[in-house]
């Protein structure tokens, strides 16, 4: 494989990585709005004494989608825009991120070994053109 064709295999794991992102932030606000609701319409039908029960997982779980976008998608979409913009950090951090999404079974598992194989080829490239 030569530099362009992994130029190219860069872009299209870059443009991934941002519409993965951009789908699980837009995933997560919509699971925060469902929530909401759900747990509303619980506390209006719950009686007196369970009502702090309900307040009191409303509150743990309001933070989860938070969570998921504030530790997933942000570096997510960082990598992305990092593989886009062909920043020189950005192949190392993709690396790391298509591990972590390695864990996400199935899209994120293909994504995550298609990052590690452009790293992998990276390095190889690197180490040919070094010798």
């Amino acid at each position: 494989m030569n530099s362009l064709q992994l130029d190219g295999h860069k872009k299209v794991l870059g443009i991934l990585y941002v519409v993965s992102a951009v789908l699980t932030i837009t995933g997560m606000i919509l699971l925060k709005a469902i929530l909401s609701i759900v747990f509303s319409f619980a506390f209006d039908e719950a009686d007196p004494g369970d009502r702090k029960v309900v307040e009191m997982i409303l509150s743990l779980v309001q933070f989860l989608p938070y969570l998921i976008i504030i530790f997933i998608s942000i570096p997510t979409l960082i990598a992305g825009i990092g593989l886009l913009t062909r920043q020189q950090w950005a192949p190392l951090f993709a690396l790391i991120i298509g591990c972590l999404k390695l864990f996400s079974f199935p899209i994120g598992t293909a994504i995550g070994v298609y990052a590690i194989w452009i790293y992998a080829a990276d390095q190889k490239l690197a180490a040919v053109t070094r010798n």
